[in-house]
């Protein structure tokens, strides 16, 4: 299986067809994997919506393009997110585990042109003189910036881990149930 983004991650691409475009419908792509502990992906964007199943504490940076910001979101085990196309974005492990993650890009093969943009992509096509690129740069190197130093990003909060303390004691005493 191909991997997605990142060499340093386990996160491996089920493929329905690498050619799905809007004048080619076939299958989402899927994403199944895990995000080392207390890592990111690299911050990118996709030409297409999709959905992201946290089954552990990640984070999520998502620029808001109309506010020139980045939202920083913590995510919880069962947390579903959906992320509007060429949203930029990135994933993170806030935990000492590996983090699960199902991912479903809808309407876009990793054929596609616009299926992953990084920064590195988006100044390529930028210096070709495309101004939705240039902008998309900007997002990203932000998104970058503030992710390497948002303590949302960094860690599980102790209300967090008392929670899932609760939530295992909980599963003993229901008898495993």
């Amino acid at each position: 299986m191909l991997r997605f983004i990142d060499t340093g991650q386990y996160t491996r691409y089920l493929i329905g067809s690498a050619a799905t475009s809007d004048e080619n419908p076939a299958n989402a792509t899927y994403k199944l994997g895990f995000v080392r502990p207390h890592s990111a992906f690299t911050p990118h964007a996709h030409g297409a919506e999709h959905f992201v199943l946290s089954l552990g504490y990640a984070s999520c940076g998502l620029y808001d393009h109309e506010r020139e910001t980045v939202a920083h979101v913590r995510l919880i085990p069962g947390s579903l997110l959906h992320i509007p196309a060429l949203m930029p974005h990135s994933f993170n492990n806030r935990a000492d585990n590996p983090l699960p993650l199902v991912i479903a890009n809808t309407g876009m093969g990793i054929d596609h042109d616009d299926y992953a943009i990084t920064a590195e992509i988006a100044e390529e096509r930028a210096r070709g003189g495309d101004e939705a690129a240039a902008r998309l740069v900007t997002a990203l190197r932000q998104l970058e910036a503030e992710m390497a130093v948002d303590r949302v990003h960094i860690e599980v909060s102790l209300r967090e881990r008392l929670a899932l303390l609760l939530r295992r004691l909980a599963g003993i005493l229901e008898g495993g149930a």
